[in-house]
């Protein structure tokens, strides 16, 4: 029976970048490489340079004890769409020399090792042109390992040391794995429990009857036996390759005028539109790359509420680009290069029109697409809903097919926010009112929150004259914000009111003056 396990098992080629995130990030933001760097997600250290860990940083710590071990820290925001996006060329160079190839995670892909080493005379020989096909692509050197199964292999490209490629040959990996500590198996919840057991290596677990196992941990314990035993049989699935769906303009001499920029992309956007139309597909997210000769990139993703044609998307470039120049359409700095790139896409079938025509949203969006076109792209905006406590904090102005970027989440939680129903008129500046006893003086509100006596009369003018007689009232409701911050600070108290004419308004008391917020009609 082991026999025929043993036959399952696939030998495996294994690429392997250390420290990728921090290499996509050096890559990225042009980082020395001397420069201890770490990568911070959630406050927590997601990984750190070699000069980093020097100083005592590791994956884990809280990012203001890494900066205390290391002062000269670099703190970089994780990003994983980065690792991810920065890994591709890697894998498209390995797919030049040989098809097959599946991205185990950014920094980390597997082959299947027959085919290459049938074509290049040895496993070694495979990996050492897979080394060679990588020389170009100006990144640190990337280590092999080849061994039976994919875990296997991946253990033995970490374990290279200077010779960058180590074999592991047939029928091998149990005697190699043996020595390796258990937290090698990756399984966080499970490793802590093997060491208490005493089981602190690969061979220690090996030497268990695999039923033990299972039916004392379940599938992971037997997915844990068979990694240790090196009898890893993972199929290695390969990738389909990405439809090019980007298109790109170099401009040769740079221009350094908007309009001689937009005029030239009109030809790539209709490019990029029809190659997206080839494949089934519409853009409904789109990246903008400029460069200029300088080199600086200047980067942005705009959304659309429907999809980009090809107008949309030059106008999404002029945009960019009058956002970094001058008044009078020139540039900073001549513009050698623009990118276009597809983000977010969908189904063609699900944006065709109607066998009637388009609706009257329709015609709708492209009055208003064709006003932006002509105005600019903050000279339409709509209306959105924000976070905040107060109703004007809640409503967001945002151009024409853009989402809020930057502004508070409505479904987070909120106390001392107004609860439903919202008012329908909201004043954007605050009008002073006139709340008032039954004597005629101003109601206020005492340190321990009661009102000094109740509210009898109200004036939407803030007169005495005009003053109206109260039908029912409700508060106070304390608001304090930002406590902490001597020139941010803010305190209130909101009350709910009915005057006589059936009429309900939103109030609120700061200090000793009192104001209307909005408007119940």
């Amino acid at each position: 029976m082991a026999g025929s396990v043993q036959q399952a098992v696939t030998r495996a080629i294994v690429l392997w970048y250390p420290d990728w995130p921090i290499v996509a990030a050096r890559q990225a933001l042009e980082l020395p490489d001397d420069l201890p760097v770490a990568l911070v997600e959630k406050g927590v250290v997601f990984a750190c340079s070699a000069a980093a860990r020097a100083d005592g940083v590791k994956r884990g710590l809280r990012m203001r004890e890494a900066q205390s071990r290391c002062p000269q820290l670099e703190v970089v925001p994780y990003d994983p769409a980065l690792d991810a996006r920065a890994f591709e060329p890697v894998l498209a160079a390995i797919e030049e020399i040989t098809p097959g190839v599946q991205p185990v995670r950014p920094g980390t892909c597997v082959l299947r090792a027959r085919g290459p080493a049938r074509y290049y005379g040895g496993e070694e020989e495979a990996a050492a042109e897979l080394l060679r096909c990588l020389e170009g692509l100006e990144l640190p050197a990337a280590r092999v390992g080849v061994a039976d199964g994919p875990f296997a292999a991946e253990q033995a490209a970490r374990s290279t040391g200077s010779a960058r490629v180590r074999v592991i040959p047939p029928g091998g990996s149990p005697a190699f794995l043996a020595p390796l500590p258990v937290s090698q198996l990756g399984l966080a919840e499970l490793t802590p429990l093997l060491r208490r057991l005493g089981l602190h290596t690969l061979g220690d677990l090996a030497a268990l009857p695999r039923v033990d196992l299972r039916e004392r941990f379940g599938e992971r314990g037997e997915l844990a036996y068979t990694l240790a035993s090196g009898l890893d049989s993972t199929a290695v699935v390969p990738r389909t390759p990405p439809k090019q769906l980007d298109r790109a303009i170099e401009f040769e001499p740079p221009l350094d005028r908007v309009d001689q920029v937009t005029f030239a992309v009109r030809g790539t956007a209709e490019q990029f539109v029809a190659g997206l139309t080839k494949a089934g597909l519409v853009c409904t997210s789109l990246r903008v790359e400029v460069a200029d000769e300088s080199g600086r990139v200047s980067e942005r993703t705009w959304l659309h509420p429907r999809l980009f044609s090809a107008p949309d998307v030059v106008d999404r470039v002029r945009w960019q680009l009058q956002g970094a120049g001058s008044v009078d359409s020139g540039l900073a700095s001549p513009i050698a290069r623009v990118m276009l790139e597809p983000v977010a896409v969908d189904d063609i079938g699900h944006h065709e029109d109607g066998l009637w025509g388009g609706g009257a949203d329709e015609r709708i969006h492209h009055g208003l697409t064709r006003v932006q076109s002509m105005l600019g792209h903050e000279a339409v905006v709509t209306a959105t809903i924000g976070g905040g406590r107060a109703p004007a904090e809640r409503q967001v102005l945002v151009p024409w097919g853009d989402r809020p970027v930057g502004v508070a989440r409505a479904d987070r939680p909120w106390p001392g926010s107004l609860p439903a129903p919202a008012p329908s008129t909201v004043f954007e500046v605050p009008r002073p009112v006139a709340v008032l006893t039954e004597e005629g003086a101003s109601v206020e509100v005492t340190d321990r929150g009661d009102v000094t006596a109740p509210i009898a009369r109200f004036s939407p003018t803030g007169a005495a004259a005009d003053a109206r007689p109260v039908d029912s009232w409700a508060g106070p409701w304390p608001v304090r914000e930002r406590w902490w911050d001597a020139t941010l600070s803010r305190a209130m108290h909101r009350f709910q009111l009915v005057d006589a004419d059936g009429t309900a308004w939103l109030l609120a008391l700061a200090g000793s003056g009192w104001f209307a917020e909005a408007r119940y009609d």
